[in-house]
């Protein structure tokens, strides 16, 4: 796997700081955003690399070990389980742990972990490598809100390699899954780590969500609002009719069952659609209507 400044991403300096880091990040996400670059392969591989960069430089633990072993970070924990596998099978003379004590260049250090773990590594006493599983990758996958309230596929690219998942109607924003064996691909035969995809949900409607009910506000004129009739409404699966009772009040509530969001994993199930009439007053009236209402106010003292 080539190596990848992560620093030089962000366009940050090694000493830079977690705030830094993160206006680095918030600024690049938003110019190479694939809404904002249809069908730009350059653009959406930059974003990759910038939520990339992210993960590994805004998580204190990862960026040590980014700093300290370079482009074999991930394996770190493997590199130490052999140095400390290595060190019980030498003899109480062999100085090898010492050797290798210290600070590590990039390029020895990745010379030394393929020595290590490639053909010329030490052998059990049966003539076994010890087997090491991959490590877990982390990745963001960003959805429209209207993308989430439908189980579809989506194709992306994680470490080189495309994935194609099965998105189920209902996933919540921050919510995790994870995609078994699909991670790191594991080390003298042992198991490929998992990949774990955390979804950011951007609203692109009209609609607020909280849980599985949907909030939203429709307009109403004076006249159905006192005299009561029907309007049409939308929600995330067409227009709908809906009957407006005669004196209606400015601020009333209706809730509409299963017209709300998908719940999760859980087929045909949804929330409610709860909305809030806010009434127009008329504008612009003339004299005839003014004198009428003139009436109409004279009719109720």
């Amino acid at each position: 796997m080539d190596f990848i400044d992560y620093y030089k991403v962000l366009g940050v300096d090694k000493n830079a700081s977690e705030e830094d880091i993160k206006k680095a990040y918030r600024k690049l996400a938003r110019k190479y955003h694939p809404d904002l670059n249809p069908n730009d392969k350059e653009a959406n591989k930059r974003f990759q690399q910038v939520n990339e960069a992210n993960e590994v430089l805004s998580d204190p633990e990862k960026r040590k070990k980014y700093d300290q072993y370079g482009k074999d970070w991930k394996h770190a924990e493997q590199f130490e389980q052999a140095r400390q596998s290595q060190r019980h099978a030498s003899s109480a003379g062999d100085q090898w742990g010492q050797n290798f004590t210290g600070d590590f260049q990039e390029s020895d250090f990745s010379d030394f972990f393929e020595s290590l773990f490639g053909g010329s590594a030490r052998t059990g006493s049966r003539g076994r490598q010890t087997r090491y599983r991959g490590q877990d990758v982390q990745a963001e996958l960003q959805l429209n809100l209207t993308d989430a309230y439908r189980t579809h596929q989506q194709t992306f690219t994680v470490n080189g390699k495309k994935i194609r998942i099965t998105i189920p109607a209902g996933v919540d924003n921050g919510q995790t899954i994870k995609i078994a064996g699909h991670g790191e691909p594991g080390i003298n035969g042992g198991p490929n780590g998992d990949l774990y995809i955390t979804f950011h949900i951007i609203n692109n409607t009209n609609f607020r969500r909280q849980d599985n009910d949907l909030f939203t506000t429709v307009d109403i004129d004076l006249y159905t609002a006192l005299l009561g009739g029907e309007i049409t409404v939308d929600t995330l699966n067409g227009k709908i009719k809906l009957k407006v009772v005669p004196e209606t009040q400015n601020g009333t509530k209706v809730r509409i069952k299963g017209k709300g969001f998908p719940v999760y994993k859980k087929e045909n199930e949804f929330g409610d659609l709860i909305i809030t009439y806010n009434i127009k007053l008329p504008t612009r009236l003339t004299e005839k209507q003014k004198e009428l209402l003139r009436q109409l106010r004279d009719m109720q003292q």
